[in-house]
């Protein structure tokens, strides 16, 4: 029970301060007052909070959904940084416009479903977006169940909509080396290849330090990772933000191959890293990269003629006016502007822009690299299908244990907390399925095939960029099928799009040049 307290301030007014203890039985002040009745209301009140929150009010259930989880969920759920980026914009862009104004003792199964049935109405809203919020949504309930704020969950038995599992294309060494030769300079070919050799997620590869790589012995240990934020969930202003532990939780070590070893422990060298150096930092940006526009702009006449704006009207391509009004950023409304700004400046009329710089206390950025690096490498290559940087962690995955490596030495060098996981990585290298098609060839015997002509004459013509074949080769090439038999491999080829065309020449030349089976 509470009590007020009598006393005089400097001024010779008497004051009434309300008290009452907590739950702890802990002294607690609920306010000073001019009058004792305004005092003795103030600590009832307080008490009546207080009994509020124990168990089985049943005034708990009348509060909105969106007070409980902006005031007592969200707050207080121990969730990872980028976790929580993630789940304020679910809550913020699916859940609470829905939800939050109902009360959250009203919520039935039956409201969880019309909600889910909407968002697969929405357009944009994927399946996987939406089993994300329903797992929201879920441990939502869950706490509110263990809160006993309501007696039962409305999530339970509540279904979302299938979500497919694609299959993971993995890239070959020679698409990997492709990729590594077409990256811009030393730096980022030494991050991409530690990479594909380490297996490490990206958090971790960009917070090794030097300490971390034991250079006799070339153990590695991962025992940190680095998120990178978004401006609104960033804690203090920082951008990065390092964590004392990797994704599971749990410190590893890896053993690396020894030329790998020497190729960081050269680059230390040549930038006198120290223990506690990044080994890979962010590349010096205080000139930075920008695209030059060619001295002779294309004829607008020549462009054609931008798409109707808002208000039906068009502008001819190549010029100010499309990329104004007409608000097109094509390449050569690009250059229009660029070209005009820069008269300007060269008049004295405008200022120059202060180049942007990347904002990095010296990690490498996941954005920065994929658009600056990673992107412009797989271009250059011209794989044909795109790959992901994680990608390259799937790779090492997957080599590994076509290479013939223990599943439980690759779970423990991958991190990963289920050997599960590990083994969605066997079997998905192209070539994977081949002893059950010789398995079917044991039994059917071997079917036509499509008559091959000279297959280095056919990749001359149709797929220059494929690498030469030797006649060795081509000699184990399936022999030529009767006139009746299937059609030719020359026009099949002609007669496919240029991608994929070059995938079966991709395909015909790894068959060719794996050792024929004993």
């Amino acid at each position: 029970m509470g009590w007020v307290k009598t006393r005089v301030d400097q001024d010779g007014n008497v004051r009434y301060m309300a008290l009452f203890r907590d739950r702890r039985g802990r002294k607690r002040s609920a306010g000073t007052f001019r009058s004792e009745r305004q005092a003795e209301r103030a600590w009832q009140r307080a008490e009546r909070d207080q009994e509020a929150g124990r168990i089985g009010d049943p005034s708990r259930a009348r509060q909105p959904l969106r007070t409980y989880v902006e005031q007592d969920w969200f707050p207080n759920h121990q969730i990872e940084a980028t976790t929580r980026e993630g789940y304020r914009y679910a809550l913020n862009k699916y859940i609470l416009p829905e939800l939050g104004s109902l009360r959250i003792g009203d919520v039935l199964p039956l409201d969880l479903r019309e909600w889910i049935k909407r968002l697969q109405e929405t357009p944009g809203v994927n399946p996987p977006t939406i089993v994300k919020c329903k797992l929201i949504v879920d441990a939502i309930f869950t706490t509110a169940v263990n809160d006993q704020i309501v007696p039962f969950h409305p999530g339970k038995g509540v279904k979302t909509p299938p979500v497919a599992t694609r299959p993971r294309r993995i890239i070959a060494a020679p698409d990997y080396e492709r990729i590594h030769d077409a990256l811009p300079d030393d730096l980022l070919r030494l991050l991409v290849e530690t990479d594909v050799e380490s297996g490490l997620r990206w958090g971790e590869l960009t917070e090794l330090r030097m300490k971390d790589l034991d250079l006799a012995t070339g153990i590695l240990t991962v025992s940190r990772a680095v998120v990178q934020l978004t401006a609104k969930a960033r804690p203090d202003g920082r951008r990065f933000v390092v964590k004392d532990y990797p994704k599971d939780k749990e410190w590893r070590r890896l053993r690396l191959a020894r030329h790998i070893v020497l190729k960081i422990a050269e680059h230390a060298v040549a930038h006198s890293l120290g223990p506690d150096d990044l080994i890979f930092f962010m590349p010096d940006q205080s000139e930075a990269r920008r695209y030059r526009r060619p001295e002779v702009l294309p004829d607008p006449e020549t462009l054609g003629w931008t798409e109707p704006n808002d208000k039906g009207r068009t502008y001819r391509h190549g010029t100010t006016s499309a990329y104004g009004a007409g608000k097109c950023r094509c390449r050569p409304c690009k250059d229009a502007v660029s070209t005009y700004r820069a008269e300007r400046r060269a008049a004295g009329k405008d200022s120059p822009r202060t180049p942007r710089q990347v904002d990095t206390d010296g990690h490498i950025g996941r954005d920065w690299f994929r658009n600056n690096a990673w992107l412009p490498a797989l271009a250059k290559a011209g794989l044909g299908f795109h790959v992901t940087p994680h990608g390259l962690r799937h790779a090492h995955a997957s080599w590994l244990l076509a290479g013939g490596a223990d599943l439980q030495v690759v779970k423990e060098r991958l991190g990963h907390a289920s050997i599960t996981t590990t083994e969605k990585y066997l079997h998905t290298l192209p070539h994977a399925d081949e002893s059950a098609l010789d398995a079917l060839d044991n039994i059917r015997g071997i079917r036509s095939a499509p008559t091959t002509p000279d297959l280095g004459e056919v990749i001359a013509t149709h797929s220059p960029d494929v690498p030469a074949v030797s006649s060795a080769t081509t000699s184990r090439m399936p022999s030529a099928a009767p006139a009746s038999g299937p059609p030719d491999l020359a026009a099949v080829i002609a007669g496919l799009d240029p991608d994929m065309a070059r995938n079966l020449l991709a395909g015909l030349l790894m068959q060719a040049q794996r050792p024929a089976a004993s």
